[in-house]
């Protein structure tokens, strides 16, 4: 069944595996059996839960947004509150277990990408919190784009390297991970930040995001007495989405739907509607869906959202929907932008752009469903990270000068 993958090898179906030179293959391996080995040893599981609740505040909240719902007309529309969780995102779930793991390996340096910032502030947070040296590697253009999380970065303890090759984005920020990772992996721990690259990776940070459809299933059954109809999730790697999705999958009667960013259009070429636009490549260490040209080069995304704005998706995903088990649709920046204007206006939230992605999509479909239906959305962040440059956006669209 879809929820068993990945098999032994890394695979899901077709996607995922280790596509790494030799040197990480070793490193790989030990990260593999260093999981297998903790993944259900109680002292590993009650050190995470206890930082997941005392210092990440879990459980987060299930919030049921009525005026938005009464505006829209249709269907009831919970928000999974991810932007409460401490430093503001989901990612924190993801790196609390690696650092943990990471301190059982007897690591004393971390190494993180950042698209947002969200990840590498989660990961300098942790770093912090254990007593870790902490790296991390940012787009030069991410870093101009989210100068407040390259801030908080620094103020954490971590170093931040601006990556200047490529597009200068998250693409470019992996890339550079892995080189560095290559050629320090003795002393050294790769906390990756989404369900990609190769495995055990995008099934590891899968597990530590669970937590997220795990707390949805339950408070939604406590809140309602049953499942939802829709589970909508944003998409750029997709962790935030594959961590509400997979405790979902068994039900078959819950729709899954991920949202990825369709920039200024999928007919243009400037988006990255992965999903939509890309096939069947290997990329960043594993097999799934990329943006890719004739000739297999990977070709550059765009996107508002530092998030979003990545050529490739989880292997998982791609499995996912080759299956059909779970649905993919693009939005646009405008649409997104519109979007984070009417959840902030009708319930008082700022949500982070990666975020007003899934919520856009709930605006178009929550008015053709009936009001005794349940849309439950992940809110994977807040937006306080997104408000100057959806300023610079605004002017630049009226004309102005940012």
């Amino acid at each position: 069944m879809s929820s068993q993958v990945p098999d032994q090898h890394g695979r899901f179906g077709p996607f995922g595996g280790k596509y790494v030179p030799e040197t990480l293959m070793n490193a790989l391996i030990e990260l593999e059996e260093a999981y297998l080995k903790y993944k259900d040893d109680p002292d590993f599981l009650e050190e995470v839960r206890y930082l997941l609740k005392q210092y990440s505040g879990r459980p987060t909240p299930l919030y049921y947004a009525e005026r938005l719902s009464q505006q829209l007309g249709g269907a009831k529309i919970y928000l999974k509150r991810e932007d409460l969780n401490h430093t503001g995102a989901h990612k924190i779930n993801n790196t609390i277990g690696q650092a943990v793991l990471a301190k059982r390996m007897g690591k004393k340096k971390v190494i993180a990408e950042t698209g947002a910032g969200q990840h590498g502030v989660a990961s300098a947070t942790v770093a912090a919190l254990m007593g870790l040296e902490c790296k991390v590697f940012m787009g030069e253009e991410d870093t101009k784009r989210q100068q407040l999380n390259v801030f908080r970065m620094k103020l954490l303890g971590s170093e931040v390297v601006p990556v200047t090759s490529g597009t200068r984005t998250l693409k470019d920020a992996c890339n550079e991970t892995l080189r560095y990772w290559v050629s320090h992996v003795d002393d050294t721990y790769y906390i990756l930040g989404s369900v990609t690259g190769p495995h055990p990776y995008p099934m590891m940070v899968r597990d530590f995001q669970r937590i997220i459809g795990i707390e949805s299933r339950e408070q939604i059954l406590e809140a309602e007495g049953r499942l939802p109809d829709v589970v909508v999730a944003a998409v750029g790697g997709g962790s935030n989405a594959i961590g509400i999705f997979h405790p979902f999958i068994e039900d078959e009667g819950v729709r899954l739907l991920g949202v990825e960013a369709a920039g200024r259009g999928v007919d243009t070429d400037e988006h990255a509607a992965t999903m939509t636009k890309g096939r069947p490549g290997v990329f960043q260490g594993s097999m799934s869906y990329v943006l890719q040209d004739e000739g297999g080069q990977v070709l550059p995304a765009h996107s508002i959202s530092a998030g979003l704005d990545y050529p490739g998706i989880g292997p998982e995903h791609a499995y996912l929907k080759d299956i059909k088990r779970a649905e993919y649709v693009p939005i646009t920046d405008k649409e997104a932008l519109d979007a984070l204007s009417t959840l902030s206006r009708m319930e008082g939230i700022i949500p982070a752009l990666e975020s007003a992605h899934a919520i856009a999509q709930v605006l178009k479909i929550a008015p053709t469903m009936s009001k005794d239906e349940i849309i439950v959305v992940s809110l994977s962040g807040r937006g306080d990270k997104d408000v100057e440059s959806i300023m610079s956006y605004l002017a630049l669209e009226e004309g102005q000068q940012p």
